[in-house]
Order: structure tokens, then C-alpha cells, then sequence
């Protein structure tokens, strides 16, 4: 009874362990990305730089002056965050998926720090305010969101290949379940967070535009 005890102890142990490294591997590579996107929003050019300055200020006068079209930035919102998901998911259920999974949660984090960079780059001391309700707290929930299903997708991923091709014995039905129901978790905060970014960011940032 106590052998057993021991084993199922050292193989919980075994699995946080790799858990615990996957999720330290994927923060690095989303670390890097936020690095990789404030070094470029630094570095391009001056006429890129007033593209990118040309559109944010599109942006905040467009919220200023209330001239939004909700139903437009919503379905675009939604479009953008279920597509990036479903993405994410289906690349976890496919073999050749695992490394898409990396470069997609690389570039999700590039994408944030680009435009949260920009933003304080072009406006300065103003820009900090700007940058954060620009990204509080629907982007900053599904970068985290965006983190959680990359773990999982990559987890089953790997669990897929060790099951087809190295012959290990996996529960895989209990793991498509369990996927399966973090796709769904992620999906409606996802969705929730495109509501937020429609109808409550604005207001957010009309305070400090």
C-alpha cells in the first residue's frame, strides 16, 4: 500500500514538475516577444513611426469625439479573439501544431508590447495613461487567456505525439475532455473581453485623452 502511495506521489510529482517547466518555457517565450515588440516600436523608422503615430491619433480623437461604430469594432473584436483561440486549439490537437503554438503566443506578446510602447513613445508622459486603459483590462486578460490555452494546447500536444509515436500509455479521451473545456473557459472570457473592449475602453479612455 505504501509502494503505491510512493508512486502515485512521484508521478504527481513528475507531472507538476513538467507543468511547472512548460509554463516557465512559454512565459519566456511571451517575455521575449514583449521585449522583441518594445525594441522594434523604438527602432522603426521615422516615417513608420508617423503610420503608427497617424493611427493613434485616429484612434483617441475618434474616442474623444464619440464618432465609434460599436457594432463594427465588436464583430471585428470578436472575430479577431475567436479566431485567434479556435487557432491556438486547433494547432493543440495536431501534431505539426506544436511549434505554430510557440510563434503565435511569441507574437501575441509582440503585438501588446508593440502598441502599448507606441502608444507612450508618440504621446510621452501623457502616453502612460493612454497606454494603460488602452490595454486594461480586456488585452492584459487575454495575453493571460492566450498563456492558459498555449500551456494546454502545447501540453496536449505533447501528450498526442507520446501517445502515436513513442506508444506511451495516455488517457487521451480524459485529456481531449479536460482541453476541451479550457478551449470553452478561454472562448467566453474571450468573448467577455470583447464586449469590455467595445463598450467599457472607450469610457476609459476618454478620461485621459
Amino acid at each position: 500500500m505504501d509502494l503505491k502511495l510512493d508512486n502515485v506521489k512521484v508521478k504527481v510529482n513528475n507531472k507538476l514538475r513538467e507543468q511547472k517547466r512548460l509554463y516557465l518555457f512559454l512565459i519566456v517565450v511571451m517575455g521575449l516577444g514583449i521585449i522583441a515588440g518594445l525594441i522594434y516600436a523604438l527602432i522603426i523608422s521615422k516615417s513608420d513611426h508617423n503610420l503608427v503615430a497617424s493611427s493613434l491619433d485616429s484612434f483617441f480623437t475618434n474616442i474623444k469625439e464619440s464618432n465609434i461604430n460599436y457594432k463594427s469594432g465588436l464583430i471585428n473584436s470578436l472575430i479577431g479573439n475567436i479566431f485567434f483561440i479556435s487557432f491556438i486549439f486547433l494547432l493543440g490537437i495536431s501534431i505539426i501544431g506544436i511549434p505554430f503554438i510557440i510563434i503565435s503566443l511569441f507574437f501575441k506578446a509582440f503585438i501588446f508590447s508593440f502598441s502599448f510602447v507606441s502608444i507612450i513613445y508618440t504621446y510621452h508622459l501623457n502616453g502612460i495613461l493612454k497606454a494603460i486603459m488602452y490595454v486594461f483590462p480586456h488585452q492584459i486578460i487575454t495575453l493571460l487567456m492566450s498563456l492558459f490555452l498555449g500551456f494546454y494546447a502545447l501540453y496536449f500536444g505533447i501528450k498526442l505525439f507520446n501517445y502515436l509515436f513513442r506508444r506511451k500509455d495516455i488517457n487521451l479521451r480524459n485529456s481531449m475532455k479536460r482541453y476541451l473545456q479550457v478551449f470553452i473557459i478561454v472562448l467566453i472570457i474571450n468573448v467577455f473581453c470583447s464586449f469590455i473592449e467595445t463598450f467599457l475602453a472607450p469610457s476609459l479612455i476618454k478620461l485621459v485623452v
